[in-house]
């Protein structure tokens, strides 16, 4: 019983510092060098994409003094972390096919979970 506690408590360990290491958010700042030049996270300032400023928890074209892409205006959903992995992975998948963003998308899971760290803290 005690060596199933013992393995248990390692294991648990184990994941915190997995799930740790899972997202360094410095790399993801880094990463989002690359996004400044069409998005800020000051609300009073849209750039070729909307700020993102609350980004978690807003609705899909929901920064009202912005012109969005017909597929974004139609989505019906909510940004969340999961989602925004999606979105990042490849853009043009359902539901953001036809959107105008003018991004490859990040085929790197590590990268894309560093860079949702970065925007986590960043967008609140």
């Amino acid at each position: 019983m005690v060596l199933g506690i013992r393995v248990l408590a390692a294991a648990g360990v184990t994941t915190i510092a997995l799930a740790a290491a899972a997202q360094d958010a410095q790399r993801g700042k880094a990463l989002f060098d690359q996004c400044v030049a069409c998005h800020s996270f000051d609300p009073a300032r849209n750039e070729a994409g909307p700020h993102l400023k609350g980004l978690f928890g807003r609705k899909a074209a929901g920064v009202g003094d912005f012109i969005y892409s017909p597929p974004l205006r139609r989505a019906d959903f909510v940004w969340t972390p999961e989602l925004l992995d999606k979105f990042l992975a490849d853009p043009q998948q359902p539901p953001f096919r036809g959107n105008r963003m003018p991004f490859a998308g990040i085929p790197d899971a590590q990268a894309r979970a560093d860079l949702i760290a970065y925007l986590k803290q960043a967008s609140e």
